[in-house]
Order: structure tokens, then sequence, then C-alpha cells
């Protein structure tokens, strides 16, 4: 009886399949005879639509892993093929799949809890977004189009970041693989960083470079070097954020493995920083770093930290050493009140304060800039560089707009550091939550002097590093558990190695 019910329920199955391939078929050839080979092969690909959604539902913390690779490399791959479309589509598409599988999964039980000030934070920049939609400073057509892009880059990519690592990174051992996957890749790209300085640049490289590139790397014979990134300003700061955290997971965590690991990736970090030649990767690594005397509530941490940091500051500040190196002499500069380059970006802020005094909302995020005209009021400020993520943002959101992004951004760091120095009793998980901390407030103060902030991969990293902070709070639990299973494993492992060496000499 039971065989003869199966029998009749996968017969009906298969009939089902057939009937819907056999509609797919018909679909395609209407649409190859309406549209051409373009509409037929897009109908072609719809079971592999379906196949590959149904594998995102089932390896969805796989899936997220491979999004993490792409935005972490895509800049880099992108210098060696032509994209077939935009790379925002190849990095916030999947993203936004993701959260779709996320939310329509019942399996998965959403027990951390969502209301935080990181949330409260992003849903006020979203709101000032949304309301950019009627500025009207430039008196020009509004650009629906070109609102909803600005939108979902600089507000929609926040949200899905929040959400995915909230639901897929929240539990301990899916931290640590986020905080190594991170360190290998980091790794890698200090790596490709020095491939460059000893072999010289590939040829896509040196076609990036001739296209405009070598104006801002290779300046009165220093190089800059950028690895697989957008630039080296991007590179620098972002491996200057990444050596800080490395350093304080190393300090921190119990795991032996886990201290020679993080300790080797951060040097790796602060070798490539160095090769960037970016002046502001200097600074980020110095307030991430002096940012954690005050998270760390050691002495014993705070004073040979602010010990090292003070030596740091005064070979470059006020010495000569190692000025032969063209990296520590474009690093060294940084700190000449005189040199010509910051001389430029404060004219051009000059320049900019002039225009924008009378725009508080900015140019406005709805307006297609080609569509300015020639002889408009604000042309100027377009053509004018934005060094900086955030003067970016005082062009186009104005300094209402700057000061918002500034505030949510404090309130995520204040709501953080709450969490590490007040709720968090794990030294190993005060270690994590110092470490995305210092590295947030790092790559901000890259953000205000470059362009960087928005970069690829920053935001995922880095604003996925503070959700990953205000989940702490919620397992510490969990955390302490697994990391007395950790240590406890490593400790009978040394013990056995040490019984066998003691063994061996009887």
């Amino acid at each position: 009886m039971f065989n003869t019910v199966y029998y009749k329920l996968a017969s009906k199955e298969k009939i089902g399949r057939i009937i819907i391939l056999f509609f797919l078929f018909l679909l395609a050839l209407y649409e190859f005879y309406s549209i051409g080979i373009i509409g037929y092969a897009l109908v072609c690909i719809i079971p592999l639509l379906l196949l590959g959604l149904i594998l995102v539902f089932r390896y969805q913390l796989t899936f997220f892993w491979i999004i993490f690779f792409i935005n972490y490399t895509m800049m880099g791959i992108s210098r060696y093929y032509d994209m077939p479309i935009p790379i925002t589509m190849l990095t916030l598409m999947p993203q936004l799949l993701l959260v779709i599988v996320i939310t329509l999964d019942v399996r998965k039980k959403h027990d951390i809890k969502s209301g935080n000030l990181m949330l409260l934070a992003l849903i006020i920049w979203s709101t000032f977004m949304i309301l950019q939609l009627g500025n009207n400073t430039c008196d020009l057509p509004i650009s629906f189009r070109t609102w909803l892009q600005n939108f979902f880059f600089y507000s929609i990519a926040f949200f899905l970041t929040y959400f995915i690592i909230r639901s897929l990174v929240n539990t301990p051992n899916v931290i640590i693989t986020f905080l190594k996957f991170w360190a290998y890749l980091a790794i890698a790209a200090a790596i490709w960083s020095w491939r460059q300085k000893t072999f010289g640049w590939d040829n896509a490289e040196n076609i990036w470079l001739m296209s405009g590139g070598a104006t801002t790397h290779l300046i009165g014979g220093s190089i800059r070097y950028f690895s697989f990134f957008s630039d080296a300003a991007n590179y620098g700061c972002h491996i200057a954020a990444a050596a800080v955290s490395f350093y304080i997971i190393s300090i921190t965590t119990k795991i032996r493995k886990d201290k020679i690991f993080f300790l080797i990736a951060a040097l790796l970090c602060t070798y490539g920083f160095f090769l960037s030649g970016t002046r502001t990767a200097l600074l980020c690594f110095l307030v991430g770093g002096a940012f954690y005397i005050i998270l760390s509530k050691s002495i014993k941490i705070a004073i040979p930290v602010a010990f090292l940091g003070v030596i740091f500051f005064f070979i470059l500040a006020f010495t000569e050493i190692g000025q032969g190196n063209m990296q520590i002499r474009r690093m060294r500069s940084a700190f000449n009140k005189d040199d010509a380059s910051a001389g430029v970006r404060d004219i051009n802020k000059q320049a900019l304060k002039k225009y924008l005094s009378d725009a508080p909302f900015g140019l406005g995020m709805n307006i297609d800039v080609e569509s300015i005209p020639a002889n408009h009021k604000y042309k100027i400020v377009t053509q004018t560089a934005s060094d900086s993520t955030y003067v970016y943002l005082w062009e186009y959101t104005g300094i209402i707009g700057t000061c918002c992004f500034a505030f949510i951004n404090i309130l995520i760091l204040f709501g953080g550091c709450y969490i590490t120095l007040f709720k968090l009793k794990s030294k190993s998980a005060q270690g994590v939550g110092g470490a995305f901390c210092c590295a947030f407030l790092a790559i901000q103060t890259g953000g205000y002097a470059n362009n960087i902030l928005l970069q690829y991969p920053n935001v995922l990293i880095f604003y996925g590093g503070m959700t990953i902070v205000y989940t702490l709070s919620h397992i510490e639990g969990d955390w302490i558990k697994y990391e007395e299973e950790r240590y406890a494993v490593e400790k009978n492992k040394k013990l056995i190695k040490q019984n066998k060496k003691l063994a061996s000499r009887v």
C-alpha cells in the first residue's frame, strides 16, 4: 500500500517537472522570437537560478563567505577582467538575495535581539537619505534613478551588512572564522603589495597606472603600492586598521596558536601599510592603537602599548631614522605642516566652504551630476576633488548630512565601547570588542582624510565588525564555554606532547 502511494506521488512529481520544463521551453521560444538571443538566454538560465536559490537556502553561511571574498577582492579582479555588470550589482545583489533567503527561512531562529544603538543609528541615517529625495538645491529635475542608486549604496548597504552579520555571524566559532578569514585575506593583500614592490607591476596594473593611477601613486620619486585594492589610500587605511585589530586579538586571546597567527597577521599588515605610502594609514594605526589604551582597562596592557606608541611617534616625528626608505619618508611627511598635498586639500576645502554655505543639505543625492550645466552655480563643486568621504558627503548632503553621518558613527562606536567596557566580562571577548571598536575608529580617521570609508571591502568588515560587538553581549556565555573547550583541547595536546618527550628520554 505504502509503495503504491509513493510511486503515485513520484509519478505526479515527474509529470509536474515535465510540464514546468515544457512551459519554460515555450517561453524561451517566445522570447527568442520577440527579443532575440538575449531573451532566449535569460529564460534558459531560469533553472540555474532556481538551483542557485536552493543552494543558497541550504548553504547560507558558505554563500556569505563567498560574498566576503568577492567584496575583498573585486576591485583587484576588475583590473584584470571587464565586469559585464556594475561592481555594486556583483556585491550588493548577492547580499540582498542572502537577506531574502534568511528572512524566508522558517528553520532559522533569530534569537539575537535586534534593537540596539547601531540599528537606531542606521534608521536615523536612512531617514535622512529618504528626505534627500526632496532636495532641490540645484533647482534641476530630480532623478529618481540616481537617488535610488545612492540610497541603495549609502543606506541599504549598511542594513544588508547588519542583518546578514547579526543572522549568520552570531556564534563564537563563526566569529573566530570571520576574524581568521579577514586575517588570511589581509595577509594575501600584504603579500600582493610585497610582490608589487619586489617584482614590479604586472601588465594589468601598468595599464591602470598609465590610465591615470600614476598621478596619485608615483609622486616625487615615491611609489605607493595598492595591492589588489581600489587604490593605495584605501589599501593603506584598511590594512592599518586590520593591523590594530590583529594586535589586540593576539594580546587578549587565551589560545596560543591564535596568539601566534594574529601576531603574524598584524606584523605583515604593519609592513603592508608602510608599503602603501599613505600618511593617513599611519594616523589610522596610531589613533586605533591609542584608543585601545582606554578600552583595555588594564595597566599591564596600557603602559607597554602607550610606551611603544610614543617611541614609534617620536622616531617618525622628531628623528630621521629610516629616511633613506621612501615609504618611511612618505609616512614621515604626515607630520610636516608645510606638505604641499595637504595644502592643496585645505585650499579645496576653503573653496567648497564658500559655495556650500548656501547649500545646508548639499547638492542632493537625487541629481545626475552630468546634467548640471557648465554655467551652473554649483558646477564647480562637482569638479572639485573630494579627497575625503566626509568632504564628499558635505558636497552632496551638506553640512547637515555630514553632521548626521558623523553622529550616527559616533553613536555606533559609543554603543560598541559601552558593551566592551561594561557588559563583557571575558578578557578575550573584550579583546574582540576592543579590536573592532578600535578598527572602526581607525577607518573613520581614514575616511576623514581620504575618500575610502565606503569603498570595498570596508563597509562589510568594519560595520559588520561593530555588529559582532553588539552580538557579543548576548552570547558571552557561549563564548566563554567555547573558549574553555578550545583551551582545554590545546592544553591536552601540549600535555600529550610533553609526556611523549619525557617517555623518549627514559
